[in-house]
């Protein structure tokens, strides 16, 4: 099964930062394990979820031909727990990295304002083609992001 666990992107700044929304749904099948009668977030998800915001940072930035995948997690810090029912406020922002194949991200993710998770991570840029059908990645953007652009 594939997660997606960006539901809005809000705000855009190619190249520099990107936000956006998840909502966390009680019937979301990873809650029923996590745990039972007491369903909380992963925190493993809320970092997957600024993990795949980078990736639509990149793909927006780079017309859709490229893609962000994670290879090490620098830092990570979880502040409290995310329930059903919340929305979590994600924020991605790129950091200054030591070479031009390697990509460094910092990211936070809050509920009504208080902060949940703080990450930096970094990965390297592949080609959108090689994983998923360029067009249909716009087009979904499109909805994410609620703009009128004809992809």
């Amino acid at each position: 099964m594939r997660y997606l666990l960006v539901d809005r992107i809000l705000t855009l700044d190619a190249g520099n930062k990107i936000t956006g929304v998840k909502n966390v749904a009680m019937s979301e099948d990873f809650l029923e394990f996590h745990f039972p009668k007491n369903p909380i977030m992963p925190g493993i998800m809320l970092l997957e979820a600024l993990v795949q915001l980078s990736g639509w940072l990149e793909a927006a930035s780079s017309d859709f031909r490229k893609w962000f995948l994670v290879s090490r997690v620098l830092k990570c810090s979880f502040y409290g727990f995310v329930f059903p029912g919340d929305q979590v406020e994600l924020s991605v922002s790129v950091a200054p990295a030591p070479s031009d194949d390697l990509k460094i991200y910092s990211g936070a993710a809050r509920v009504n304002g208080k902060r949940k998770i703080k990450a930096e991570f970094q990965g390297n840029l592949i080609g959108m083609e090689t994983i998923e059908e360029v067009e249909e990645q716009k087009k979904f953007f499109q909805i994410l992001a609620r703009t009128n652009l004809r992809l």
